[in-house]
Order: C-alpha cells, then sequence, then structure tokens
C-alpha cells in the first residue's frame, strides 16, 4: 500500500510540476528548438508515467478479478462489467432517465457509499455529473438486470478522488440494480 500510494504522490508532483513548467513563460513567442525538445520530452515522460499508472492499477484490477473467479467483459476504456442477474425490462439508453440501487466499495474492500443509506440513484444516462464509467456501463443492462461494475480511476473519480469517501486515483466497484428507465 506505501508503494502505491508514494507512486501517487509522484504522480501528482509530476502532473503539478508539468503544470507550472507549461505555464510559466515570458508572453513572448520566442522558442528555441531546444525549448521545444525539452517540452516534446518533457511530455513524452509524462505520456509514459501515466501509461505505466494505467497499466499498474488495470494489473492490479486483472488481479482483483482473478482472485474472486470472476468473469468480466472489459471494455476498449477498461471498464469491468459482469451481469450476475437478467432482468427482463426496458434497455438503459442514453437521454433516459436510470434509476439505480447501488453499493459503491474500493478494492480493498472498504464500502463508500449504498443506496441503503443515500437512496437510489436516479440520472440521465449520458448527461448527468456521475461517473463517465457508470453512463458506459449501464448502457449493457436492461430493467431488473444486477450487475458489477469495476471502474478504473480515469473512469471514476480521476486524480482527485471525490474529496470525501473516494480517494486520488482509486479504482471502484459498483454492485448495482438497474431499478428503472424512463
Amino acid at each position: 500500500m506505501n508503494k502505491h500510494r508514494a507512486l501517487n504522490f509522484e504522480l501528482i508532483f509530476i502532473f503539478l510540476v508539468a503544470t507550472v513548467f507549461f505555464s510559466c513563460g515570458d508572453g513572448h513567442k520566442k522558442t528555441s528548438k531546444n525549448t521545444n525538445f525539452q517540452s516534446k520530452e518533457f511530455q513524452d515522460k509524462l505520456i509514459e508515467a501515466n501509461k505505466m499508472y494505467v497499466k499498474r492499477e488495470s494489473d492490479e484490477i486483472d488481479q482483483y478479478v482473478a482472485h474472486r473467479g470472476w468473469k468480466m467483459n472489459t471494455t476498449g476504456t477498461g471498464l469491468r462489467y459482469m451481469i450476475t442477474q437478467k432482468g427482463n425490462g426496458q434497455a438503459a439508453l442514453p437521454d433516459k432517465q436510470a434509476k439505480v440501487k447501488y453499493k459503491i466499495t474500493l478494492l480493498d474492500g472498504k464500502i463508500c457509499y449504498s443506496s441503503d443509506s443515500t437512496g437510489a440513484k436516479v440520472f440521465i444516462i449520458g448527461k448527468d455529473n456521475v461517473e463517465s464509467g457508470l453512463h458506459e456501463g449501464i448502457q449493457f443492462l436492461h430493467v431488473g438486470d444486477k450487475a458489477i461494475f469495476i471502474l478504473p480511476s480515469h473512469l471514476a473519480h480521476g486524480l482527485l478522488g471525490d474529496e470525501d469517501k473516494i480517494p486520488p486515483h482509486s479504482a471502484v466497484i459498483y454492485d448495482i440494480e438497474l431499478l428503472d428507465i424512463r
């Protein structure tokens, strides 16, 4: 866990340094070839660091899934999903209002949020301010379906977490049931 936390701090530090580096300047268009090379080199290093982090997180999620013996589908964005119970209701489509019962946990098992305490979540698919991974995953479901979604951090709350119960750079697990579509 300390190694994971150290990587988070390294990535945040790199991000902050990059922000300062790219925002500083004298406001003139004068740039040398060396400055352009350094900027490109720095950008390449940032991209490589991000790729390493995404791979490490993906491997961690894959280990979590394998440990449980789950057979999950993986989308091109990295969302993992598994339908655990089939319903026979209406399909979830973009621009429709979805009502879901859910429990959100971290990979370490810590429960972050649950509709048992907050009530069902209602949102417009593809429009409302919920995790992009939830917008993506819900479209695989029909009313009555139950599923498990694992959202990598870039599809959940990203660099900052939710500034409450979900830490920075955290994958989240949705245990979800689609109750209604309108």
